[in-house]
């Protein structure tokens, strides 16, 4: 189960990276290997996402520009690219969630517009990454918490449906742990995957998930 759910994370997570790049006008490529996209990716993403271990690391080079920036998220921590010029840019986990019956939460709010969207994106710092073109994207959803005064503390966004992926959870507290089960109460039934490093592992870990495997991000600096 630890591995199965380690690629389905893996496969959920270069789906995610495809749909954002596919919102700036970047095609991506998929097959038995890796996600890849031949130019370069908007900042924060991957320009590939190995979707097996033991990918030949030449020829997953091969599918992308090479040059300054270019980065390459190993699913798998086992493709040493040091000898082309990469560094470890980080280290994180993999983690799952299984599905379970409704509890306890308060779900997140929808972002459906523009205008939403623009403020979403600014109180979670990735600007011009988030575009329009997302919210229409059935396989989309990006969310919203608000406090008692209607402030916007915090978020995340699921994509795909089997399972549902978690990315770009923030909040502008020290209360992620409350945006972790708010993203558990919107979709209670859906197994959930997702990754984190050491430093934000923990409020994943007490709304349920567990680790199921290591994966590196490499930069060309």
């Amino acid at each position: 189960m630890r591995e199965d759910a380690r690629v389905a994370a893996a496969r959920n997570n270069a789906e995610w990276c495809d749909i954002v790049c596919g919102s700036h006008g970047l095609a991506g490529r998929t097959d038995a290997d890796a996600w890849s996209v031949p130019h370069r990716s908007p900042p924060w993403y991957p320009d590939a996402v190995t979707l097996r271990p033991g990918v030949d690391a030449g020829a997953l080079l091969a599918r992308i520009d090479v040059g300054p920036g270019a980065s390459v998220k190993d699913s798998f921590a086992d493709v040493d690219l040091s000898g082309y010029g990469f560094r470890v840019l980080f280290d994180a986990q993999w983690i799952y969630r299984p599905p379970v019956a409704p509890g306890a939460g308060e779900p997140l709010t929808p972002v459906t517009t523009a205008d939403e969207l623009t403020a979403w994106a600014a109180a979670h710092g990735g600007g011009e990454v988030f575009r329009p073109t997302l919210l229409a994207d059935p396989r989309v959803r990006v969310l919203a918490h608000h406090d008692d005064r209607g402030v916007l503390t915090g978020g995340a966004v699921l994509s795909g449906d089997g399972p549902c992926g978690v990315s770009n959870l923030f909040a502008r507290t020290d209360r992620a742990h409350d945006i972790w089960r708010a993203v558990c109460a919107t979709v209670p039934g859906a197994a959930l995957v997702g990754y984190e490093t050491a430093a934000d592992l923990a409020p994943a870990l007490e709304t349920g998930f567990t680790p199921t495997g290591p994966l590196r991000v490499w930069l060309h600096p």
